[in-house]
């Protein structure tokens, strides 16, 4: 226990210690954290559907008829009816010919990223793609180049170098700690030049960006160019777990040979009768989507306003940089005691020096609450010392 005690001490001198915090209740625009009422800014609940009647109200139901577990993997026990009925929905939503459900949306990168690339080949990978991208690199046994972010020269480098060893580039269609849009059409066509399959990860995409919020690849007109598209029921959907789309043969391939699907349990019934009830009022409320972002610009202009960089955000996720991990994290206490809960990222989950308050907006914040959260963000800052200047030399890539 001694090797125990020690490593949490050094987490804690070096400012990386992390503690579960309470909260009571649903997760909305404002919550109980820890006793208190504040404004919650580091949801991924964007489009505030995990609390819509009508997506608890189908949990229930799909809880009634279904029960509250799947009882095995779909492979061992069979796959109930529930399942095949959201894989048809996303797979229509998506654009693709069939979809694929999995546990998490961890266990859908693993898996796609260990059953696409193997010995002898080579993955690309952003470097700022999310961990479960980098340890479905690592699971994988294939090589792995890792390209700068978002540096489609470096990429095509690397396509070059690998010659016909090259067989995925994967990368998240918007970054989950910047909030950038990843450069798909180069990539697609990069994909086509090299003859490699591409991969895009739509968790942070999915109900933000995009027609009806299909995501990052249906913005970029690219339905038809991305052989695999990633996504996740957890964020803007409101419920829990993932799923992928691609071809027929593809998903075949993935229920033979993805271990994450095939040794585990299938997603409860009641998350999958949530996420086709926030799949139909995302249909029929395309306009959330559009408060969405209209609601992102408000939070990103009064921050800029305020004399706070936000880097290269374009969307729901916006990052305000302070490098040090000990002063993220006491921007994030000082945030708090003015009542707004705005979490600090820390390595391994950023590089060490860009450590930042990662603020993500739902379609149901208002617009005074916004302004308020930039205006306590900003004098928090103030009163740490934390300048705009600092700010943007923490976000303006090294040399």
């Amino acid at each position: 226990m001694s090797d125990v005690a020690e490593r949490l001490a050094e987490l804690r001198r070096s400012g990386l210690h992390r503690r579960l915090r309470l909260i009571e209740g649903p997760q909305g625009p404002r919550v109980l954290l820890d006793g208190a009422d504040v404004l919650l800014l580091c949801s991924n609940n964007y489009l505030g559907l995990a609390d819509h009647p009508s997506v608890r109200a189908a949990a229930a139901e799909a809880a009634e008829r279904y029960g509250a577990g799947s009882g095995a993997s779909r492979l061992i026990s069979g796959s109930m009816s529930i399942h095949r009925l959201l894989e048809h929905r996303l797979a229509a939503f998506e654009g693709s010919e069939a979809a694929l459900l999995f546990g998490s949306g961890y266990l859908a990168n693993v898996g796609v990223v260990s059953t696409l690339a193997g010995r002898g080949e080579v993955v690309f990978s952003d470097e700022l793609n999310h961990a479960s991208i980098i340890d479905g690199c690592r699971l994988s046994r294939a090589e792995t180049f890792v390209y700068r972010h978002c540096d489609t020269e470096h990429l095509a480098w690397g396509l070059r170098e690998a010659g016909d060893r090259a067989r995925l580039i994967v990368t998240d269609g918007v970054f989950s700690m910047d909030g950038d849009v990843a450069p798909l059409a180069d990539l697609a066509e990069l994909a086509r030049r090299h003859g490699c399959l591409l991969a895009v990860d739509e968790a942070h995409g999915t109900g933000a960006l995009g027609p009806g919020g299909r995501g990052s690849v249906a913005a970029a007109g690219l339905s038809d160019e991305v052989d695999v598209i990633i996504g996740t029921l957890g964020k803007a959907l409101g419920s829990y777990g993932a799923y992928v789309c691609g071809s027929q043969q593809l998903i075949e391939l993935l229920i033979n040979l993805a271990r994450p699907f095939i040794y585990s349990t299938a997603p409860p019934p009641p998350s999958v009768g949530a996420a086709l009830a926030a799949l139909g009022l995302l249909s029929e409320r395309p306009g959330l989507v559009e408060q969405l972002r209209r609601n992102a610009a408000t939070l990103r202009q009064a921050l800029s306003a305020r004399g706070l960089a936000t880097g290269g955000s374009r969307t729901q996720i916006i990052p305000v940089m302070v490098g040090d991990a000990r002063r993220a994290m006491a921007l994030c206490e000082r945030t708090l005691e003015a009542g707004v809960f705005a979490q600090a990222i820390r390595p391994p989950t950023v590089p060490p020096g860009s450590s930042r308050l990662r603020l993500t907006v739902m379609a149901n914040h208002r617009a005074e609450e916004l302004g308020y959260a930039a205006t306590a963000i900003a004098t928090a800052a103030g009163e740490l010392g934390l300048s705009a200047t600092e700010s943007e030399r923490t976000l303006r890539p090294a040399a």
